[in-house]
């Protein structure tokens, strides 16, 4: 579609839409805040004028900006609902349902997760005053903490949502350090408490024990009935400072870049924090990271969806749309980077950092004539995404591709998804690997594609050693099942295993146990092992820590004596025989039988150390024969004989394009 024209009537705005000649995106104020219709929805052909949002009403010190900190399934979705129902920026719906808001994409809404922040601008009236709540939602899930890290520089204070029946989670934990590293003001939640499992005085408790927080401070609620939700709102006002912001608007600009979001007929869309001075559209505005300019062409608040605004003052946090022609790229623009007004420059903010991926895939199309296609899309998702880095790669078994770098398995399993609904891509994920790092005699390089992994047994490389990502990792268990966990942690070649006790005066105590693990094993099936063998009680968590010399080795896997690159891995020594078994298996049944015997052979380095064979179609050649000797039926036998092995000679094996689809696939769904 070309470029939307718009149109302002009155205080409302109207694209032009396919299919929709006039849509229109309304709101309402004051007490009564209605839910915003977004233009990709269908719409009503005429709306009614709806009053402006004077952003100059709300001074600084009647802002709060706070998050919610949570585990996956603690509730946090549903009290975002609560929340939003409370202020009137929604509808109020019955109690007990659950509509998400603010789990805007098809995959969190399928998987019951939060993979995406967002944010949302509530007003609510308290003690005489009306305030400004911008509430920032972020993710649970551990792969997901760089979304969270960089949300929380927009807050001054946070939620920390802990379920009355489960306990506190590591994933809770983690996030709570990092937001008492930023000097958030936490308010503790305890949620679930209608549920007949709540135990919120335990609960209470632990947190104590864990967070050294006042048990006094601690609120009770039930996001799913409503009950408590309002005594949050007033504790977010009473509780959480407003923003640290110079009362002078005329002071420089200085502005923080905590997210983006793509518009297929906008561009990009930032959303951003007012730290210093004030915002309007046509303001030119320049990068502390790349010097690059921009003029802003549009800005607002999401409310829950996008309203246009006039201004953006110190304290509040909106979007803007800025000179979409160069900002499509999404090359230049940085999560995390201080924006400025053109002429003005300002100290950058602190704890600016580009994400560090983890994990590496190679994603492919099942059709590889959709090459253009699939790599037009991924372009467009990593504008929401940041946190994936891309590269071209190329394989002779399944043609050009992409390697994509990602922050953990749950988030590359999350992009494939997404890659799927939102722009139809039927792709072929290779075998995640990490980043290894190679220490040679004059340098030092990081690897993530096996296919770069030099054979460190070859005099002729030079190579000193070779180190693997490491990780501390936090298991939080009940005490029954502490022996399962330190099995599995020790049979994923884990170090320094220790653990404690969180609450030992109950009969029904839970353990906290750490260990140093190579990041290389988590990425295999170690979370469903984990979940399998704690019956489903235990959560895990895991923080970086370096690099450790270990004794790596690169496998592949031969057909028919070819080298086939996409089955690459790089793998410990001690568990190389194994998983070449099992994967050489893996190959013998998906890959279809030839006219002549295929043997599939794990190798490391020039020494096979598993095979399997795949037999050859025999026809019968005897069997147009009727009678006739023995010895015409034994020439018929040998001259099939010879030719097979002349096939297998020169013959090539014709490995389909589903077959890797089928073996990569149900590979990474173990993982």
């Amino acid at each position: 579609m070309n470029h939307l024209p718009r149109l302002r009537c009155g205080l409302s705005v109207f694209v032009l839409a396919q299919g929709c000649r006039h849509a229109a995106r309304t709101t309402t104020c004051s007490a009564s805040y209605a839910p915003l219709r977004s233009f990709r929805t269908s719409c009503p052909a005429r709306a009614a004028p709806a009053p402006e949002i004077h952003m100059e009403s709300y001074p600084a010190h009647r802002i709060r900006n706070f998050a919610i900190i949570a585990h996956i399934d603690h509730g946090k979705s549903t009290l975002s609902d609560r929340l939003l129902e409370l202020t009137n920026t929604i509808q109020r719906h019955k109690p007990g349902d659950n509509n998400q808001v603010l789990d805007k994409l098809k995959v969190e809404r399928e998987r019951g997760i939060t993979v995406k922040a967002q944010t949302v601008s509530m007003f609510y009236k308290h003690d005489g005053e009306e305030y400004l709540l911008n509430l920032i939602d972020t993710p649970g899930h551990v792969d997901f903490s760089w979304e969270v890290a960089r949300s929380l520089g927009a807050c001054e204070g946070a939620l920390l949502l802990v379920d009355a029946s489960q306990g506190v989670q590591a994933q809770s934990i983690s996030v709570f350090h990092a937001a008492k590293d930023k000097k958030l003001k936490i308010i503790p939640v305890l949620n679930k408490i209608d549920l007949p499992a709540a135990e919120p005085e335990r609960i209470a408790t632990q947190i104590q024990a864990m967070f050294d927080l006042d048990p006094n401070d601690i609120l009770n609620v039930s996001a799913k009935t409503g009950l408590g939700v309002r005594d949050v709102l007033h504790a977010i006002i009473d509780r959480v400072p407003p923003p640290n912001a110079g009362t002078n608007h005329d002071a420089p600009l200085k502005m923080l870049l905590f997210d983006s979001l793509y518009d297929r007929y906008r561009g990009v869309i930032s959303l951003v924090s007012i730290k210093d001075g004030e915002l309007r559209k046509g303001d030119k505005i320049a990068s502390c990271h790349s010097r690059k300019k921009y003029e802003v062409m549009d800005l607002g608040i999401m409310h829950p969806e996008e309203v246009p605004t006039a201004c953006l003052r110190p304290g509040q946090v909106g979007w803007i749309g800025a000179c979409a022609a160069t900002k499509k790229s999404g090359k230049e623009t940085l999560i995390g980077d201080t924006f400025h007004r053109v002429g003005q420059p300002v100290e950058p903010l602190p704890g600016f950092q580009l994400a560090k991926p983890m994990v590496y895939a190679g994603v492919y199309p099942v059709d590889s004539n959709d090459f253009p296609k699939l790599e037009e899309s991924i372009k467009r998702l990593t504008l929401t995404d940041r946190s994936v880095s891309v590269q071209r790669e190329s394989s002779t078994a399944l043609g050009q591709g992409c390697r994509l770098g990602f922050l953990g398995t749950l988030h590359m399993d999350v992009f494939r998804q997404r890659l799927e609904d939102e722009y139809d891509a039927s792709v072929i994920i290779t075998a995640p690997t990490v980043p290894y790092k190679l220490v040679y005699h004059d340098r030092t390089e990081f690897v993530s594609n096996p296919t770069d992994f030099p054979d460190i047994n070859d005099p002729r490389v030079r190579l000193n050693e070779v180190q693997e990502p490491m990780v501390t990792a936090s298991i939080i268990v009940p005490s029954d099942y502490l022996g399962e966990m330190m099995e599995l942690c020790t049979s994923h070649r884990a170090q320094d295993i220790d653990y404690r006790y969180l609450d030992s005066e109950y009969q029904s105590s839970r353990i906290m146990l750490t260990c140093r693990l190579p990041l290389g094993e988590i990425m295999t099936d170690f979370f469903d092992k984990l979940k399998s063998r704690s019956s489903g009680f235990a959560s895990f968590d895991y923080e970086d820590a370096g690099y450790q010399k270990s004794d790596l080795v690169k496998m592949t896997f031969l057909l028919n004596g070819r080298q086939v690159d996409a089955l690459a891995f790089i793998v410990h020594r001690s568990a190389a025989e194994n998983i070449g078994r099992e994967w050489a298996l893996k190959l013998r049944k998906v890959i279809p039988r030839q006219q002549f015997e295929v043997p599939i052979q794990a190798v490391v380095g020039k020494k096979v150390i598993a095979r399997e064979t795949i037999s050859a179609v025999r026809k019968d050649v005897t069997a147009g024969m009727y009678g006739g000797h023995h010895e015409r039926k034994m020439k018929k036998l040998a001259e099939q004989k010879e030719g097979k092995k002349r096939l297998k000679r020169i013959g090539s094996v014709d490995v389909p394009q589903e077959a890797f689809f089928e073996i990569l696939s149900s590979n990474n769904k173990s993982r």
